[in-house]
C-alpha cells in the first residue's frame, strides 16, 4: 500500500476561507505558499486540516505538484494561483526567505461533514497531529474523504 497516497496539510482558517472564495469564483488551480522546502513533495490527495480555533478536517483536493525555488521566479509563474493578492502581500508574507514552496492542487472539495480533531485522531491512531502535516496511506485517505462526504 502506498504510504504517501495522501498528505494532511495544516491550514489556518483565514487561508481556507480565501481558497473557498477562489473556488466560488471558478478558479481551478490553487497554490498554497509555504516558506522554505515544505512537504508534500509527492502525493495524490491533500487533506486540509484547519488549525485552532477550528480544529477540523475541512476539505480535500487533488495534488498537482510542489514547486520549490527562488521566491520571485515562482511568484511570476504561480502567484496568480495563490490567495495572496499582490506581490507586496506575498513579499510581506515570505519575509527574507531565500526559497519558497508552492503546493499546487486542483479539484478542491469542501467537506460536507467536517471531521473533528477527536474523531480524526481515532482512525489515525495518534494522540496529536504533527504541525508540519503528515502522509497517510490510500486506505486512510479514502476513509477520511468518505467521512467528509
Amino acid at each position: 500500500m502506498d504510504g504517501k497516497y495522501g498528505f494532511v496539510m495544516m491550514i489556518q482558517e483565514r487561508w481556507w476561507v480565501e481558497f473557498r472564495w477562489r473556488l466560488e469564483k471558478g478558479e481551478i488551480n490553487h497554490s498554497f505558499v509555504l516558506r522554505g522546502a515544505a512537504p508534500p513533495k509527492n502525493t495524490h490527495i491533500i487533506l486540509f486540516y484547519a488549525t485552532l480555533p477550528v480544529q477540523e478536517m475541512i476539505g480535500y483536493a487533488r495534488f498537482i505538484e510542489r514547486r520549490f525555488g527562488e521566491p520571485h521566479e515562482i511568484w511570476r509563474t504561480y502567484g496568480g494561483e495563490s490567495v495572496l493578492g499582490s506581490l507586496e502581500e506575498y513579499e510581506k508574507f515570505i519575509g527574507s526567505v531565500r526559497q519558497v514552496s508552492f503546493v499546487r492542487f486542483k479539484d478542491l472539495h469542501v467537506a460536507v461533514n467536517p471531521i473533528s480533531l477527536k474523531t480524526l485522531l481515532m482512525p489515525l491512531g495518534v494522540k496529536r497531529l504533527s504541525r508540519k502535516g503528515f502522509y497517510v496511506d490510500k486506505e486512510t485517505a479514502e476513509r477520511l474523504i468518505s467521512m467528509m462526504e
